[in-house]
Parts: C-alpha cells; sequence; structure tokens
C-alpha cells in the first residue's frame, strides 16, 4: 500500500489570531506554528493503515523552508519520507497549491507507482479554502469523498464515513482514491523521543515550483467573534445570599 498525506503549516490555532493591517493575511510575530488539526488526524491515519497493510508513506507540504519542521514532525510519527515543495512563505490560492501538490504526487507516482489514498485536511485552519482535496482529486480522475470521520479498507475498495445530523453517511469507493478528513477522525499520537531521533535521518526531497500568476484573489480575512463574556453583580456581603441562591436554582445546581 503507497499513501501520500499533503499537509500545510498553520499558526497554532490555540493561539490569539490577530489578522495584518491589510486584513489579507495573519500577523505570525507572536504564534507558533503546527500541522492544520485536520491534517494531523490524515497523517495519524496513513500511519495506522501503513502498520497495517505495510507499504510507503509520503507527506508533502508547500511552504516556507521553515515548514521542514511540520514534515519532521510527521515523518517522527511514522511517515517514511517527504517532499518540501518550498515558497518564500506567501499565500498561494487553492488552484496554485493544488497545481503544485499534483506535479509532486505524480511524479513520485511515476517512479514509484500509484498511491493507493492521497489524503488532505478537509480544509486548513487558516484559509479554509475547502479546495486543494478536491481539485487534486478531479485532476487524477480518482473519486473523492471529503469530510470524513471514519475511514476503512476492504480490499480493493475504502469505506468512509462523514458524520450528519442524526447519524452518518457511509460512501464505498474503489481505490486508488483521494479523501479529506476532519479532525476527530483518530486521536493522533504523540511522537516519541525515538521517533524524533528516527525523523531528522529520513529523506525530504525539496524542489521550488514556480508560482502561477493567480486566478483567484483572497480579498479579506475575518476573525469570526466570539461569544463575548458578561458579568453580574449580585451584590455584597450576607444581602447578595439569596440572589446566589436563585443563580444556582437557575444553573440547575440546587
Amino acid at each position: 500500500m503507497r499513501i501520500a498525506v499533503c499537509v500545510k503549516r498553520v499558526p497554532i490555532t490555540g493561539g490569539r489570531i490577530v489578522l495584518a493591517e491589510d486584513a489579507r493575511s495573519i500577523n505570525t510575530q507572536h504564534l507558533g506554528f503546527t500541522i492544520s488539526p485536520h491534517e494531523e488526524c490524515g497523517v495519524e491515519e496513513a500511519v495506522r493503515l501503513i502498520e497495517a497493510n505495510k507499504g510507503d508513506s509520503v507527506v508533502l507540504t508547500l511552504g516556507p523552508p521553515e515548514a521542514v519542521e511540520q514534515l519532521r514532525d510527521a515523518m517522527a510519527l511514522g511517515i517514511d519520507r517527504a517532499i518540501h515543495l518550498q515558497t518564500d512563505g506567501s499565500e498561494w490560492d487553492g488552484e496554485a497549491t493544488a497545481g503544485a501538490l499534483l506535479d509532486a504526487i505524480r511524479a513520485d507516482e511515476a517512479a514509484h507507482g500509484p498511491f493507493d489514498i492521497v489524503f488532505s485536511g478537509n480544509e486548513s485552519a487558516d484559509s479554509a479554502g475547502f479546495q486543494v482535496g478536491i481539485r487534486i482529486a478531479y485532476a487524477l480522475g480518482r473519486p473523492c469523498v471529503t469530510g470524513l470521520k471514519k475511514v476503512t479498507i476492504d480490499g480493493t475498495s475504502v469505506r468512509c464515513e462523514q458524520e450528519v445530523e442524526g447519524g452518518r453517511d457511509v460512501y464505498v469507493v474503489p481505490l486508488p482514491a483521494v479523501l479529506t478528513v476532519k479532525e476527530g477522525l483518530n486521536l493522533p499520537r504523540y511522537p516519541s523521543v525515538p521517533g524524533k531521533m528516527r525523523a531528522r535521518t529520513k529523506p525530504v526531497a525539496v524542489s521550488a515550483p514556480a508560482r502561477p500568476e493567480p486566478r483567484l484573489e483572497l480579498v479579506k480575512l475575518a476573525v469570526p467573534a466570539g461569544q463575548g463574556r458578561r458579568a453580574e453583580s449580585l451584590g455584597s456581603g450576607a444581602a447578595a445570599a439569596p440572589a446566589v441562591v436563585v443563580m444556582l436554582q437557575k444553573a440547575g445546581v440546587i
């Protein structure tokens, strides 16, 4: 079995997101970076499938030189090798990103044979384009199932499950296929110290694809408004006790 996983270097999602002045990029001055959470699950699923079925796994990313950190993290979890498509760090649109990854996938398949599965995240944690996996599948002429929470290999087919209101939708498609996955598909493992040591010696193929003239334009990013917080004074001293009791009753505590 051969599996490819497409990942993206994104700001750590638990941090406070601040946009640049033009609202077209994220100010990353005080943020760390990680693999996009959906794609972390894609990496974990690829490792599990290769452990169960044997074969070859590769992780690909399009990003700045620093993105090698995320490739090493994926290899520390068990991915065999990496392909780094280096850029100057500027954001590529979904069409250009898919095109660069597609060229790398085709070149690897020409050298080593077709991938049974190409995993990608359902959407990236920063730009949330929802496009790359679908574009790759269309260009390769392979079936694509999106938003997956469970993946099961069954001979020459793969059973895919999506969570929907009231249950799950199930699709069975032939291999090879392109699958986009969501956080919750599995629980990604933490890299072990021996895994990190092995990752240092695993191969990383580096190339610098030419960026095509963009046909899609990012107009503006927006940070969703939070729910906010509201404080209410219940009084002070013993006089506030009845109000506290009423509040606890409303909350169902008493």
